[in-house]
């Protein structure tokens, strides 16, 4: 329901944005180097990747708003105290998947360089924690980030570099521990229409 939710809400923006000026609509993927801060995982960073789409609505010469919709994976290391709440988890790697939506904000410096800013929401889509219910009973289905970023332009490509730092405790366990994210993502967009 909540994938769902998110699709309609991402059309629409991308349908308002049609009838604006100044609309521009992509697709751009990359690798994201993330990490989850908390004693039951291992404090090291780890790889993965995205995939997804992009729009840009123009406001004016210097202001344009970029709603996006991507999927991102990363594979983390568990730490020894997650043993103890998941004892049927064998492998000491955790999958995890998230739908993400950030709404940035771009400001141009040049023809060919914008800085990015703005929030992000992230949904839990997947996780190999033992079973689903497990995952969600241990990881909140949310995760709300501030993303700041660089954005450089060459005629239909983007070439991007952001961090992006998790707000939001995901920690559905305990509240003695706080689970908090924060990546990077360095990836290329690809101008459609």
């Amino acid at each position: 329901m909540r994938k769902k939710n998110t699709l309609i809400v991402f059309l629409m923006m991308i349908s308002f944005s049609v009838f604006s000026q100044g609309f521009e609509l992509g697709i751009k993927g990359g690798a994201d180097v993330q990490q989850i801060s908390g004693v039951s995982f291992n404090e090291e960073f780890a790889y993965g990747y995205h995939l997804g789409a992009y729009s840009e609505i123009k406001l004016s010469k210097v202001f344009s708003i970029q709603p996006e919709l991507y999927y991102s994976a990363a594979t983390m290391n568990k730490g020894n105290s997650l043993d103890t709440l998941y004892t049927s988890i064998d492998p000491k790697k955790i999958k995890f998947g998230y739908l993400n939506i950030p709404l940035l904000i771009n400001i141009k410096l040049s023809d060919k360089v914008k800085l990015q800013v703005g929030p992000r929401y992230g949904i839990l889509s997947n996780t190999n924690l033992s079973v689903k219910a497990n995952a969600e009973k241990a990881l909140k289905m949310g995760d709300f980030s501030m993303v700041s970023g660089i954005q450089l332009q060459y005629s239909k490509i983007r070439v991007y570099a952001r961090y992006q730092i998790g707000l939001t405790n995901i920690n559905e366990i305990s509240t003695k521990e706080n689970w908090k994210s924060q990546s990077i993502h360095i990836g290329i967009a690809l101008k459609i229409i």
